[in-house]
């Protein structure tokens, strides 16, 4: 099945709100993941200096997650290009205005 072509923005309006619980639950999800992946490598690394660089990681991951998460998001940019008329190639020079130029 083939996948419908994206649709064209015409707003500079942000991200849905749905959009944007989406986004910070995969960012925190993410986050939880490696957190819980510090974990197990802190149970395998016992005996090892490197183990408390991973209960580290596991200790403070889940409040910087959290913040993370909750985190304003960043304005989505991914609206339509501001128009900005070029004033000088519009203007009408003297001699355009209905009298020959002298």
């Amino acid at each position: 099945m083939a996948r419908k072509p994206a649709p064209v923005r015409i707003t500079t309006a942000t991200r849905s709100h749905k959009q944007d619980v989406a986004l910070r639950q995969k960012r925190y999800l993410i986050s939880m993941g490696i957190r819980t992946l510090c974990f197990v490598l802190a149970i395998f690394s016992m005996g090892h200096w490197w183990l408390w660089v991973f209960v580290g990681a596991s200790f403070f991951l889940p409040t910087i997650a959290v913040v993370v998460a909750n985190a304003n998001s960043a304005p989505d940019t991914g609206g339509p290009a501001y128009f900005d008329p070029d004033i000088a190639a519009r203007a009408i020079s003297p001699h355009q205005g209905g009298q020959p130029p002298l």
